[in-house]
């Protein structure tokens, strides 16, 4: 998988049980955090939730 911020190697399953436009990582995944926005909301200073753009390949 690969972001403007980098790329991350790992196995992949595709499933129903999610929308065909979605890629799910989960964050303790080494590396994950890195790929996606690290923004704040201004108000309460907690991290936006972890959305950008992703390439993934075989």
């Amino acid at each position: 998988m690969r972001t403007r911020r980098g790329a991350l190697r790992a196995p992949a399953r595709v499933v129903d049980s999610i929308r065909p436009d979605t890629v799910f990582v989960p964050f303790h995944w080494v590396g994950a955090n890195r790929l996606t926005n690290d923004a704040l909301d201004p108000a309460s200073r907690m991290p936006e939730f972890k959305v950008c753009a992703a390439a993934v390949s075989a």
